[in-house]
């Protein structure tokens, strides 16, 4: 068995992973609460999905959700202070709104037999309209300690909609309806709060949340960190280089940037910044890297469970259509670290000083033994919703077996009480944005606004994309990943979709852009997490940031238009186009250095005009098969490759010199 203090390098010390961290440090009641809460809830999702019908119990859907919803909208107020913030003491407001939020619940639940077959969302009785409102109110003051001033402000605009929308002028206007018609919409309805979006966190989402703690807490962060220090660490900019592996196994287990960055930002900024990296650029790499982790198949973050529940399909066709494009970002930032890392003639890791490949897997077999289990029972045996369950006990089994990380109940209620926090946390924000998408439903706006927004664009594809862009972009920097994609899905997505664009393609364009705003200024909340732990300045990290990620803005323009980035078309068409956008975004990420790995730098007088021959070229090599622009498949190849011959040239000469000169 490795001992992890002789195995990781200096600036890689070993982090406390079963540990509580302060947020999760509940103590009194609200622990033993929230942990009850959570353990009941885990019982009540194991229970539906898998039928096992406790106690002779079978649940409608609408009841579950009720049930598992409010549940944890009521944890949600003993851990969210009304004031900001999360594991101090809850007051007696917050144990009050935990109650009112159990009782409503009750209701919900007792009533939702009689609530599907009355059509409550259209005709609930005098009782059933407050008990909505009551449990609406609740729902936004959640998604506010949740989410922020931002999300509730939008959330609740848009919530409150239907009840003026006969005054909105065109293309915004829709059905109007009075308050005590919108609400109980909102609560009674499959189409707001109750939607997609919950449907999809009560059977997928809360299982593979588990999975990513479970793993996280019983050492699969220290062994993704030990395996990316054993492929990279040794080469020029390893430090970097392990950065992006480590940071993107951890982004596809936690699904959150700022959390990631926080995690691994701790343990790689250091190293890079003892191998010579600038500390804006060390903390530019690990924002970037941690936004890339939440794109990154096989778990991706929430988001893409909720995109799997829109589109009606199996999550792993989601899973491998986010793996090129996944591919293209991470190839993206790994060329331009090592072309940075070339320029200024960084050096790897000592490599006495770093973990064995083979070691380290023999060490680490349980992990990959719980992804061969949970891949297998995705891909080969479909079984999507039961999967991280089956891993995560297998794990578990696994883990308190072997030892080195094992449980004792108080890691174990630290664990539990970490669901609990992530879960309440993502219950608020969906019951919170999909009133906007119940408030697009109830008013019919949802329909009209595509063609408005198609007509806005002179049934131009492109005008409408960067439309899109845009949009995502902003919403982006005011929400979540989720929030943001789950208001575009219903908004945006139908437009570009009817404008001849692949469907899966168009909802991965959404999420990319909808993730944008994490390193790009004003907002760049992931830079500027980053920064804070490197000691920079937060706009210069962003803007180094935004360089560094720079295929990001980029790459979802290539997918979209081109359906086999996403795997939608013959292997051979997938396989050239993979192989024209890899090279294509090697090529811009040079010119984005001013260096090509293994040819040289492009310096002088003309450096400049070079690198942005060689960035066009690039755009040319990786450019669509598209008919939206004008150039020819291979024209436009053969065109790139001229392009780039001459900085490349360039480049080679100045390298050349310099090694006569030396």
């Amino acid at each position: 068995m490795i001992d992890q203090s002789q195995q990781t390098p200096a600036g890689f010390e070993k982090t406390e992973i079963d540990g509580a961290t302060p947020s999760e440090r509940l103590s009194g009641p609200a622990r033993w609460v929230v942990i009850i809460g959570t353990l009941a809830s885990l019982m009540l999702v194991i229970n539906q999905l898998f039928n096992l019908q406790l106690a002779g119990v079978v649940l409608i859907e609408g009841r579950y959700l009720y049930l598992l919803g409010g549940l944890f909208l009521g944890l949600s107020f003993l851990i969210f202070q009304i004031g900001g913030g999360k594991g101090a003491r809850p007051s007696i407001l917050d144990w009050v709104l935990f109650a009112l939020s159990l009782g409503t619940t009750g209701y919900l639940a007792a009533t939702a037999q009689t609530n599907l077959s009355q059509g409550w969302e259209y005709a609930a009785p005098v009782i059933a309209q407050w008990v909505s409102v009551g449990f609406f109110l609740l729902v936004l003051e959640a998604t506010r300690r949740a989410g922020g001033w931002i999300l509730f402000t939008i959330v609740t605009l848009f919530a409150f909609y239907p009840t003026f929308a006969g005054y909105v002028p065109d293309p915004f206007s829709g059905f109007q309806s009075t308050f005590l018609q919108t609400v109980p919409y909102h609560i009674y309805s499959a189409e707001s709060s109750f939607g997609i979006p919950m449907k999809a966190f009560g059977g997928v989402v809360i299982g593979f949340i588990v999975f990513g703690a479970v793993l996280q807490r019983t050492g699969g962060g220290q062994f993704f960190n030990d395996l990316a220090l054993g492929l990279v660490g040794q080469y020029r900019g390893g430090a970097a280089k392990v950065s992006i592996f480590g940071s993107g196994f951890m982004g596809s287990m936690s699904g959150s940037v700022i959390s990631n960055v926080l995690t691994t930002g701790s343990v790689s900024i250091p190293a890079m910044r003892k191998t010579g990296f600038s500390a804006r650029t060390a903390a530019a790499t690990e924002a970037c890297a941690s936004t890339g982790g939440v794109l990154m198949p096989p778990i991706m973050g929430a988001t893409a469970f909720v995109m799997a529940s829109f589109l009606s399909r199996p999550y792993v066709e989601i899973a491998l259509a986010a793996a090129i494009p996944s591919i293209l970002f991470y190839w993206g930032l790994f060329t331009q670290i090592d072309a940075y890392s070339a320029r200024r003639g960084l050096k790897g890791l000592p490599k006495p000083d770093l973990p064995r490949i083979r070691q380290v897997l023999r060490d680490g077999w349980p992990y990959v033994l719980v992804f061969a289990l949970l891949l297998f029972l995705m891909i080969g045996l479909r079984r999507e919703t039961s999967a991280p369950f089956y891993a995560t006990a297998l794990l578990l089994v696994v883990n308190q077996i072997r030892g080195q990380h094992r449980l004792d109940l108080a890691k174990l209620g630290n664990l539990v009480v970490g669901v609990g926090m992530g879960l309440a946390e993502l219950t608020a924000i969906l019951l919170g944005v999909g009133l906007i998408v119940g408030s697009f439903s109830a008013t019919g706006l949802a329909g009209t606004l595509v063609n408005e927004l198609v007509f806005m664009a002179g049934d131009s594809t492109l005008v409408l994309l960067l439309m899109g862009a845009v949009t995502a972009f902003i919403f982006g920097m005011g929400m979540t990943v989720t929030a943001c994609y789950i208001f575009l899905a219903v908004v945006l997505a139908p437009a570009l979709e009817a404008g001849g664009l692949n469907q899966l393609a168009v909802h991965l364009f959404i999420l990319y852009w909808g993730m944008v705003s994490f390193i790009t200024p004003p907002v760049a909340i992931g830079a500027f997490a980053a920064s804070t732990m490197a000691g920079s300045n937060p706009i210069s990290t962003g803007f180094e940031a935004m360089r560094l990620g720079g295929v990001i803005y980029i790459a979802p323009f290539f997918f979209v238009l081109n359906p086999a980035l996403v795997g939608q078309a013959p292997a051979w068409e997938v396989a050239v186009a993979l192989s024209c956008a890899l090279l294509g975004v090697a090529m811009i990420s040079s010119a984005l250095q001013g260096y090509i790995s293994l040819v040289g730098p492009l310096n002088g007088a003309v450096g400049l005009p070079l690198r942005i021959l060689l960035f066009i070229g690039g755009l040319l090599i990786a450019k669509p098969q598209t008919d939206l622009i004008n150039i020819g498949y291979a024209t436009s190849l053969v065109l790139g490759l001229a392009f780039c011959a001459l900085p490349m040239l360039a480049a080679w000469r100045s390298s050349a010199s310099v090694k006569q000169t030396v």
